[in-house]
């Protein structure tokens, strides 16, 4: 998920006075909301890995009853990077290396290295008000591919802690111990006493070029640390996020939001162009329009109900197949709305701040889930327990 800094800076750069007050017709009824917390911003930076995994653990303290929690992300990005670094050495290089991620390496932390409250690591050391990581992944990039190619011959015992410097002189250093409403913490007995047990939780895509029912790598740029997600039909992806938020469960959910339908006014819709092109007298409004106009009269639209895709398994396959489909950004389902025509929209917190026209908040419909997903994090309780047998959860 690395392009959604690319995502990130350009909402800022477009979002004027003007584009933030736009006027929607859309009117959503919430039919289920779940509780979550507050819209926070990733800036300009490519985490939204983190920023949405945390905010569904969030999302799972208050499902539990644990009370309302702010979590570090730039603990985890701190310890990410590190993690990656060793990683890119030992491959000699041919890893990603940059500011991406995914739900697993959320996990993976809190797990191994525990967790730590907001206040206790915001991750801001460099002059900054707000989250910018640029100079840093720059900085961090072209260390370790100076040392990836052994310029002495074989790796010094130094450069660990030369690397380690780089990230913490940004981010800061992850305690040891800290205090927090007066009690002392480690972050691995903080994150004990939160009572998250990582186990309870399974990644799940839907893809046919690897078996259904069985484990399988996602072959994206962002999964480095090679973790692997579960592979289910399609109605049954989607029949898990509709079980997930009907149970009380919310989802994070990593997709492709470089696509037309998914604007930056708070609405994603999958539409059907072809069907649109040739809707009745309708029809000589795109004849001669060059594809880029065709995308611009369509961009007009998207205000509004429109067609949709009918989405298949095909269609699915055959965007990830051709890179049409890509690991962009990740974000939080927490909720199902209607429309003004009855149809089914998901609830999504966003970690762009709260310019947009919902103040952060996204109503992305069923189509543009099944067809853009990439994958989603989900509590193995709420999936259907039909589905749990096959995967023998």
């Amino acid at each position: 998920m690395n392009r959604t800094i690319i995502s990130a800076i350009t909402l800022a750069i477009t979002f004027s006075p003007v584009l933030a007050q736009a006027e929607s017709t859309y009117v959503f009824t919430p039919v289920k909301e779940l509780q979550i917390t507050s819209v926070k911003n990733q800036n300009r930076t490519g985490t939204c890995w983190c920023f949405a995994t945390l905010s569904y653990m969030e999302s799972e303290l208050l499902r539990m009853g644990k009370g309302e929690y702010d979590l570090s992300e730039m603990f985890v990005v701190n310890l990410s990077y590190k993690d990656k670094a060793g990683k890119y050495v030992r491959t000699g290089g041919k890893l990603n290396f940059a500011q991406g991620g995914s739900f697993d390496d959320v996990r993976y932390v809190i797990e191994h290295y525990g967790i730590v409250p907001e206040t206790v690591q915001p991750g801001l050391n460099y002059g900054e008000d707000m989250h910018v990581h640029g100079e840093m992944e720059k900085a961090a990039a072209g260390y370790v591919k100076v040392i990836a190619e052994k310029p002495n011959g074989k790796l010094s015992t130094a450069w660990k802690k030369g690397f380690d410097g780089i990230i913490d002189a940004y981010l800061g250093e992850t305690p040891r111990t800290f205090t927090y409403e007066g009690k002392t913490y480690t972050p691995q007995s903080f994150a004990k006493e939160l009572g998250l047990n990582m186990s309870d939780y399974v990644v799940l895509t839907s893809y046919t070029h690897h078996p259904f029912y069985a484990p399988f790598a996602l072959e994206i740029p962002d999964n480095w640390r090679w973790t692997e997600s579960y592979n289910i039909p399609l109605n049954e992806l989607m029949g898990t996020i509709r079980n997930a938020i009907q149970t009380g469960y919310t989802v994070a959910w990593a997709s492709d939001v470089s696509e037309t339908g998914f604007t930056s006014n708070g609405i994603g819709i999958a539409p059907d162009v072809q069907a649109i092109e040739t809707s009745g007298s309708d029809q000589e409004r795109w004849i001669g329009l060059s594809a880029k106009e065709k995308n611009e009269e369509l961009r007009k639209r998207l205000d509004k109900p429109l067609q949709e895709l009918s989405v298949t398994q095909e269609m699915r396959q055959e965007g990830y197949d051709n890179l049409q489909t890509t690991d962009d950004h990740a974000m939080h389902i927490y909720g199902i709305a209607k429309d003004q025509t009855g149809k089914d929209f998901f609830m999504v917190k966003n970690s762009w701040g709260t310019a947009s026209h919902y103040k952060g908040h996204w109503y992305v419909s069923e189509a543009f889930v099944a067809h853009k997903t990439i994958n989603i994090l989900v509590h193995k309780d709420a999936v259907p327990r039909a589905i749990r047998a096959k995967l023998k959860l």
